[in-house]
């Protein structure tokens, strides 16, 4: 089976889903990237001139007192949350439709020829991906793998340009909107239902955590990791258990050239020499042939 990249997709499907397994995995897909809310609602920025006058006064103690707030209507671009692009203030995922197919078509494919081996993502933000994990292992009636979660839950690391050049300046420790708790995490698999035995969490730096996770054999390894350091961690003590037949997906490969430049440097240094095809304008993979 070949696994789409962009170049080769049409989403949604033309065939559209074939049975309810699949229906229901293309649901989650659409629900966890937050495309079926066309429009939101944000607290209304009103000029200052209003907000002093009395009558407005008046009217913001009604509000408080009944724990109201004056919103305007924020109308989305939906090719954004379908490529990807946006960091959405609803949903549970950033990484749009075309990387969350990937995600699934990679699974379909390990599962229908019994590659072995659990599935992980390094770098969570609200679990969007690994709730489509999960989902299609429900779906499928796969009982026998593991969906792991490792992130620090509290955003990414400062760079240390000392060890990793490649990360001077690096500012992804700086934003806030990647500071997700795990148990914000854990809700958001209640919500859809999918919080089982089958979901596991692995709490901290991904140098601390990784090289010492209790995972035998992966199938599907996808990282999300944005930075020279948080790629390298990942890729040194988790692509030797990727199984042959399994899925190797980097999230920021197009994007972030520090994520890029650790993924270069880990292919020589091992002779990965599988093709890169790219999924979107963010994202690559590659089958593990050997």
């Amino acid at each position: 089976m070949e696994i789409p990249g962009t170049a080769r997709l049409q989403w949604p499907s033309p065939a559209g889903p074939q049975n309810l397994p699949e229906l229901y995995i293309e649901t989650i897909k659409r629900v966890v990237a937050g495309i079926l809310r066309p429009q939101l609602y944000a607290p209304a920025t009103i000029h200052a001139s209003v907000t002093l006058s009395p009558e407005f006064r008046h009217l913001q103690t009604f509000f408080d007192q009944h724990e109201l707030e004056v919103a305007q209507k924020v109308n989305r671009n939906i090719e954004d949350r379908i490529g990807g692009t946006e960091w959405i203030p609803d949903g549970e995922t950033m990484i749009g439709m075309y990387r969350l197919d990937n995600v699934h078509e990679c699974i379909r494919d390990v599962i229908s020829n019994k590659v072995p081996g659990d599935f992980i993502e390094t770098g969570v933000w609200r679990g969007g991906a690994t709730i489509l994990m999960r989902a299609c292992l429900a779906a499928y009636g796969d009982t026998s793998r593991i969906v792991w979660n490792a992130d620090s839950f509290k955003g990414l690391p400062p760079p240390n340009p000392e060890l990793y050049p490649a990360d001077a300046g690096d500012m992804h420790h700086t934003y806030q909107q990647l500071n997700i708790s795990r148990e914000e995490v854990e809700k958001n698999f209640e919500k859809y239902g999918l919080l089982d035995d089958q979901v596991k969490f692995l709490e901290g730096w991904f140098k601390d955590t990784l090289a010492v996770a209790p995972i035998e054999r992966l199938s599907v390894l996808r990282l999300d990791g944005d930075m020279y350091e948080s790629t390298m961690d990942a890729l040194v003590p988790l692509y030797p258990k990727l199984s042959v037949g399994g899925y190797a997906i980097i999230d920021d490969y197009l994007w972030c050239p520090p994520c890029k430049k650790a993924v270069e440097d880990y292919r020589l240094q091992n002779g990965i020499t599988e093709p890169i095809i790219e999924i979107d304008r963010g994202g690559v993979y590659w089958k593990r042939e050997r």
